[in-house]
């Protein structure tokens, strides 16, 4: 997750997304369907929060709602993709990990960083023999300067090691800095059976395809990639434990006809345009994605979406959160679950009127700041904290 990470397919055309929208739907609001409330609120109606969904359920029916998702790992503790924090996402209790934002390189293998440009997390600026590879690009229509995973090739990045990205929000992570390398996503597959079969129940991931036009320009595409991993590994299947997401909605209605796999169109602020929207000449804006009747176009080909938290509470001027919005409400009704992100603990990443103190590694009132959302109905939350999610969710679910 960022900001602005073969088989019997089921059908591609408008009637099979509805068919495969109708098993996440049912998955995560319960075999009833959903009881609306006032405030945008939405309730299982078979099932209450924070427990698993029917003894014996398959797939995501198995999984506690509110479901907590490990953004990037636990990397509040780590940093940030790395099997490090993956693993210590798995031992706090998180229900899914985000185990990759997924880019590619040079040699066609997809990695996972939170970005192509690799400056901030890796230690690729003290290896003197990758001097000349610093560049300055285009990326999405930003001039970024840096490392980026295009112009390497798997090989020449499983030599660079990772460091954590937010210092000065997370001095204790630098502990950690050099102790883990690269994940390459095909190594997180072989990873997700491994801890299966360790744990004794099976492990859910949450890839994000990042920057998909942009590689795609570059003769990388990264939807292809992807889904040839996923059928080489068997996990490209509706009931398959890999939940795949993208800013780009193109790029989901994309993977909707390579894979079977439950699909979640990203959503970041209501006034930004996905990138493939400004590539394509399309006016949209967020804002109409979040319509009734937007809601209802991605319901054709996804599952779910991951909004921005603002997208379901607003904050004022000053920060503050405000009244929800109708979004819980109006993507239930399409049939879509909401995994908003990212919750975090440290101050500067909560709302204003949650914050304790003015440090920016200090903890604020996240609990309170989880209740808030957690009482809107969303089916779930990234954050980088997820024993502070599964507190919040105990909290909640008692009272």
């Amino acid at each position: 997750m960022g900001t602005q990470e073969s088989d019997e397919r089921t059908d591609t055309t408008a009637a099979g997304g509805t068919g495969r929208r109708a098993l996440l739907g049912a998955a995560v609001l319960g075999a009833g369907g959903t009881v609306l409330g006032l405030g945008g609120t939405a309730r299982a109606a078979e099932v209450r929060p924070g427990t698993s969904r029917r003894a014996g359920g398959r797939g995501l029916k198995g999984l506690p709602v509110p479901t907590v998702i490990g953004h990037r790992g636990a990397s509040g503790y780590r940093p940030e993709h790395t099997f490090g924090a993956y693993d210590l996402a798995l031992d706090l209790g998180a229900d899914i990990v985000e185990a990759g934002d997924l880019v590619p390189t040079r040699d066609g293998h997809l990695v996972c960083r939170h970005e192509p440009e690799i400056g901030g997390t890796t230690d690729v600026a003290d290896h003197p023999e990758f001097a000349g590879r610093k560049r300055t690009k285009q990326l999405d229509g930003v001039s970024v300067t840096g490392w980026f995973t295009e112009d390497f090739t798997l090989a020449e990045l499983k030599r660079l090691r990772a460091v954590e990205r937010i210092p000065a929000n997370r001095p204790h992570n630098t502990l950690y800095d050099g102790r883990w390398g690269i994940p390459a996503f095909e190594e997180v597959l072989r990873w997700q059976d491994e801890q299966t079969r360790r744990r004794g129940k099976q492990v859910w991931i949450y890839p994000e395809l990042k920057h998909p036009t942009y590689f795609r320009k570059l003769g990388l595409g990264t939807e292809e990639l992807l889904a040839r991993l996923l059928r080489k590994h068997g996990k490209d299947r509706r009931n398959s434990p890999v939940v795949i997401q993208s800013f780009e909605p193109t790029s989901i209605r994309r993977m909707s006809r390579l894979v079977g796999n439950p699909l979640a169109v990203l959503l970041s602020g209501a006034n930004s345009r996905p990138w493939d929207f400004v590539e394509s000449g399309d006016p949209r804006r967020v804002a109409d994605l979040v319509t009734p009747k937007g809601l209802e176009e991605i319901a054709s080909y996804a599952q779910g979406i991951g909004p921005t938290l603002d997208l379901v509470i607003p904050r004022d001027a000053a920060g503050n959160l405000t009244e929800p919005t109708a979004l819980v409400r109006d993507a239930h009704r399409a049939g879509l679950i909401l995994h908003p992100y990212t919750m975090r603990n440290e101050n500067p990443f909560l709302p204003a009127d949650f914050r304790r103190g003015g440090d920016p590694d200090a903890y604020g009132d996240v609990f309170g700041a989880f209740r808030a959302y957690f009482a809107t109905g969303i089916d779930g939350v990234f954050t980088d904290h997820p024993d502070t999610a599964l507190l919040a969710r105990e909290d909640f679910v008692n009272g």
